[in-house]
């Protein structure tokens, strides 16, 4: 590899000493692929471009509304039972390449469905599409933390995730500005999004799967531990502090509901952007701090969400909403603090977790989260129906709970 690549490697992590050919490729490597994913999630994001598929496709709201919850808690309550295969595999990086395979599959397969089909029989054909990608996705999620600590050192993990976070906002800004320009009124501009995301999954794994990445030890294959959630008191804290932090992710559509006035697809669009923009301006610089201590971003980005959805409440009830830039400001920055709770309990994660056992650690990590998010998006749900004011009150005071329960976390990074 030509040292001029290595010097930038370097410049991006942070890195204070020369690092090796193989660390430098294998960074490249993860940038550069998780850089796909991450577009490919912007694209196919089940929060606007699915649920407005949906509609256009006219499937009934009923079906609609299965889509988020299908995609979250998919994501994550399989990884129990798929930690052990990932855990029976010397190289896990095959396990993501699956994953990433079964999104692009998935993507495509929903694709024929907007093309071929409508009303009922779409709403279903693409709740169980988007099941596939759901489960795919959590192949992905339950290996890539365990293939991340054997491939990139600590202190530079952050920067690696962070930086890839940044680099797909920028294209999904761009596609969020097209969806509040008023210009997708058919299909086809999203249908074609969507299988732009089929192909940058493929792409995706092909690229990981050419990853430098040493066999994992033969006495921890095969095995899920279930003993840290009895014997691992901070583990057990850390999973409180992130279930607590769920808010930071089902918030921002009650921000859009304060907002008012606006058509669903522009409101929708103006979160996407938002969020796009907060990934762009925080997810290298919230990554780089985690890299410091995750344990202090995650007390952070706790506390500032909590304080901006604190300012989205008061300004509904002294009747600021009105102003047309207000909730979308506060909004930016709301998701701003998510980036960073989303950055700190990934790298916190993985360094706190024991190196054989880190696929173990995660997949009973997200899946106590994924039930997590079932109960206090059920819990937001019902304080909506007194209002988003009420939603957002609760969050307010669940990521205040969240943020300063993390100052209890032991410091992980030693680097």
């Amino acid at each position: 590899m030509s040292r001029p690549i290595i010097e930038a490697y370097e410049d991006i992590t942070g890195a204070e000493e020369k690092v090796r050919d193989r660390e430098a490729r294998n960074g490249l490597r993860h940038m550069a692929s998780l850089s796909m994913t991450k577009v490919a999630d912007g694209l196919i994001d089940p929060k606007l471009v699915l649920s407005w598929l949906a509609g256009a496709l006219g499937a009934p709201p009923a079906l609609t509304g299965l889509l988020v919850p299908i995609r979250e808690a998919g994501a994550l309550l399989p990884q129990i039972v798929l930690a052990r295969w990932v855990q029976a595999m010397a190289q896990r990086k095959w396990a993501r390449v699956a994953g990433s395979v079964g999104q692009g599959i998935a993507a495509m397969t929903i694709v024929g469905i907007a093309v071929t089909m409508e009303g009922t029989t779409a709403g279903i054909a693409l709740c169980g599409a988007l099941a596939v990608l759901a489960l795919s996705r959590a192949a992905c999620s339950v290996s890539y933390k365990d293939i991340l600590g054997k491939t990139v050192p600590t202190t530079r993990r952050g920067a690696v995730t962070g930086l890839a976070g940044s680099v797909a906002s920028v294209a999904v800004l761009g596609f969020a500005g097209f969806l509040m320009s008023g210009l997708l009124r058919d299909v086809t501009p999203v249908v074609g999004a969507i299988g732009l995301a089929g192909l940058l999954w493929v792409c995706a794994a092909a690229l990981f799967s050419g990853l430098e990445e040493m066999a994992s030890d033969d006495s921890a294959r095969g095995r899920l531990d279930l003993s840290p959630l009895w014997e691992d008191r901070q583990f057990r804290l850390f999973i409180l502090v992130r279930g607590l932090l769920t808010v930071t992710a089902l918030a921002p559509p009650y921000f859009v509901m304060l907002a008012g006035g606006q058509s669903a697809l522009n409101g929708l669009g103006a979160l996407l952007l938002a969020s796009a923009a907060a990934a762009f301006a925080g997810s290298y610089v919230w990554g780089r701090l985690s890299d410091r201590s995750s344990r202090k971003v995650l007390c952070l980005s706790g506390l500032l969400a909590s304080a901006f959805a604190a300012l989205a409440v008061l300004s509904d009830v002294t009747g600021w909403t009105h102003a047309p830039w207000l909730i979308p400001a506060i909004l930016f920055f709301f998701m701003l603090s998510y980036q960073g709770v989303r950055s700190a309990r990934s790298v916190y994660l993985v360094d706190m977790s024991p190196k054989d056992a880190r696929a173990a650690y995660a997949a009973l990590a997200n899946t106590a989260i994924g039930g997590v998010l079932l109960i206090v998006g059920a819990f937001g749900g019902l304080l909506a129906l007194v209002g988003p004011v009420a939603s957002l009150t609760g969050f307010a005071a669940l990521s205040l709970i969240g943020g300063v329960l993390a100052l209890w976390l032991d410091e992980v990074e030693t680097g």
